[in-house]
């Protein structure tokens, strides 16, 4: 195998542990409540369903979602 990528301009450049390592914050993408957050809650929202996890913040294991009339009741206002 090729251990080489080449550059934009055509020169080879190693390829290896010298390149720095990528972000990963981007690849875990969520989407929060903030009223509920405010309430010291997780927040975290199900995309396709629009449930929100009401479990404290940073709390262990897997997140608990409830429907938006019941994450309402816990939103700061």
């Amino acid at each position: 195998m090729n251990s080489q990528q080449h550059s934009a301009s055509g020169s080879p450049q190693p390829a290896g542990r010298e390149e720095a390592p990528q972000d990963r914050s981007s690849t875990h993408v969520t989407h929060v409540r903030e009223d509920v957050a405010m309430a010291g809650r997780c927040a975290n929202v199900h995309l396709p369903t629009g449930r929100t996890c009401t479990l404290p913040a940073r709390h262990p294991g897997s997140c608990n979602f409830v429907g938006p009339e019941d994450a309402e009741d816990v939103a700061v206002h």
